[in-house]
């Protein structure tokens, strides 16, 4: 594996390496040592899938407040998408700023998004599907976030969204 910084602390792109023969190819798409080697220590609690039908399908931009707080670890299995991390750490240097990554099922790349930063990701074609490690464990109740088109962010999405939840498009301007 790959670990690439962004210019937000801790968001981290990871690239996999492939090991390719006759058969086709195999890679580890998360290794806890090797996590904590590259200086990002990070065990999964465990492991969703986000199915989006429409392009254009926004999620986000979401946030668990500690101390329910989660890390998570964003692939794209299927399809396009454009993941977005927006740090929301009062006390980081890049407080407000945000960082994306094109996520696709041919790249392979993941982006680790630590805690204390918004996520949220735009598919960019249809029937993309979306696979999280999250730690620790979800918790229901616990959901928080600010508004995909929050100025005090500025966030570049490609495209406008198409589909969006009535929660995340109710979102409040972030107060921070």
């Amino acid at each position: 594996m790959r670990f690439s910084a962004t210019q937000i602390p801790g968001v981290v792109v990871v690239e996999i390496e492939l090991h390719v023969d006759d058969r086709g190819a195999f890679a580890r798409l998360h290794c806890p040592d090797a996590f904590a080697a590259a200086g990002h220590p990070f065990v999964p609690a465990q492991t969703s899938l986000s199915r989006n039908t429409h392009r254009g399908t926004l999620r986000g931009l979401h946030l668990r407040p500690a101390p329910f707080a989660e890390t998570k670890l964003v692939r794209c299995v299927r399809g396009r998408i454009f993941d977005v991390a927006v740090d929301l750490r009062p006390e980081s240097p890049t407080h407000r700023r945000w960082t994306a990554c094109e996520l696709t099922a041919d790249n392979a790349r993941a982006l680790l998004i630590p805690q204390g930063v918004a996520h949220g990701f735009l598919t960019l074609e249809a029937d993309s599907d979306v696979l999280y490690q999250i730690a620790p464990a979800y918790r229901p109740g616990r959901e928080d976030g600010v508004r995909w088109d929050d100025p005090a962010f500025g966030v570049e999405w490609p495209e406008p969204p198409r589909v969006i939840s009535p929660r995340d498009a109710a979102y409040p301007d972030y107060a921070g």
